[in-house]
């Protein structure tokens, strides 16, 4: 680790001069991500903005929109009633994230922006065009058990880690972004990116822009809701396959939808095409198992991950069957 300067404020508009002056700081709020970077010399950023102090902690509901801080902790918004009313299904997206003790520091803005657990990526030594574009993915051909089968490319596999944003995307939240020229909102499935040509490029965020809130409207699927993470361990373990799943189901026929996938590709994976398959049909196994299929167009597996497409359009079955089963 370099050393560094670190600078903190408790005014928003100092926080984005800062870092709009200067190409080499960033923000760091929790840093559970960040300083893990950091210590490994995958990042090095030469001044640290700290902006724990700033007022982005809300958690209020104004005409029939959530309105979350980008500084709310991951342990405060699933704790929160509002969310535990309106959203049960971002709780449990949260909940199934890191441990207790991380959800307590880690923020809503920074599990945004955290960065993919590939052991390529980590090792300074390795091949890895995130870290150093132009190197050559090491996971292609190598070790690639956690790796992505959706939306891959030729540059990058990795998969992004976040639990919070799988259920986020799936809840049509926006994100308001801000910068010394004002402030500009984007709908949550544009915030991230797929690797592309540019693995380098996690999401679309702009050089001097802080995520300061995010908004999520009000919905009709916090009864028929289920997050299924499949992982190694129960605990302080990133998903092999998760998938959020919410429905909206009146006379056992399905007339909403909403379905994500985490631990599948570069960004959270929206099934959309599935989501507008489902609304009409029969809330049954047989649904759910044509949903699937449907799900897995254009999947392909890179040999250590090839029981994925096994794994996930079994998961989600699983995941919709739990979902409908709660009443």
């Amino acid at each position: 680790m370099i050393n560094f300067q670190f600078v903190r404020t408790s005014v928003i508009k100092t926080a984005l001069g800062l870092v709009s002056k200067d190409s080499k700081a960033t923000f760091i709020a929790g840093g559970t991500n960040l300083v893990d970077l950091m210590k490994r010399g995958v990042t090095a950023p030469e001044k640290l903005i700290d902006i724990n102090h700033l007022p982005l902690k809300q958690i209020e509901l104004k005409n029939n929109v959530l309105h979350i801080g980008a500084l709310v902790s991951n342990s405060a918004l699933a704790e929160n009633q509002l969310v535990k009313e309106k959203f049960p299904l971002l709780m449990l997206a949260l909940k199934a994230g890191a441990s207790a003790q991380l959800r307590n520091v880690a923020t809503v803005g920074g599990n945004m922006m955290q960065r993919t657990r590939c052991g390529y990526f980590y090792d300074t030594t390795m091949p890895c065009n995130k870290r150093q574009p132009g190197s050559g993915c090491g996971a292609i051909g190598g070790y690639n058990r956690m790796h992505a089968i959706f939306g891959t490319s030729e540059f990058c596999i990795a998969v992004h880690p976040s639990d919070m944003c799988v259920g986020l995307v799936a809840l049509d939240a926006q994100v308001v972004l801000a910068s010394i020229k004002g402030e500009r909102k984007i709908n949550f499935i544009d915030f991230h990116r797929l690797a592309g040509t540019t693995p380098e490029k996690d999401n679309n965020l702009q050089k001097g822009e802080l995520i300061v809130r995010l908004e999520i409207p009000i919905n009709n699927l916090n009864k028929n809701f289920h997050y299924l993470k499949v992982r190694d361990r129960t605990s302080y373990a990133f998903a092999l396959v998760s998938v959020a799943a919410a429905l909206e189901i009146n006379n056992n026929t399905i007339s909403n939808a909403r379905l994500a996938m985490g631990g599948v590709a570069h960004k959270p994976w929206r099934l959309q095409l599935v989501e507008e398959f489902l609304k009409g049909k029969p809330a049954t196994t047989a649904t759910f198992e044509e949903a699937a299929k449907l799900a897995m167009n254009g999947a392909k597996g890179f040999g250590e991950n090839d029981f994925k497409l096994k794994l996930a359009p079994n998961t989600i079955i699983e995941a919709l069957t739990l979902a409908k089963a709660k009443a």
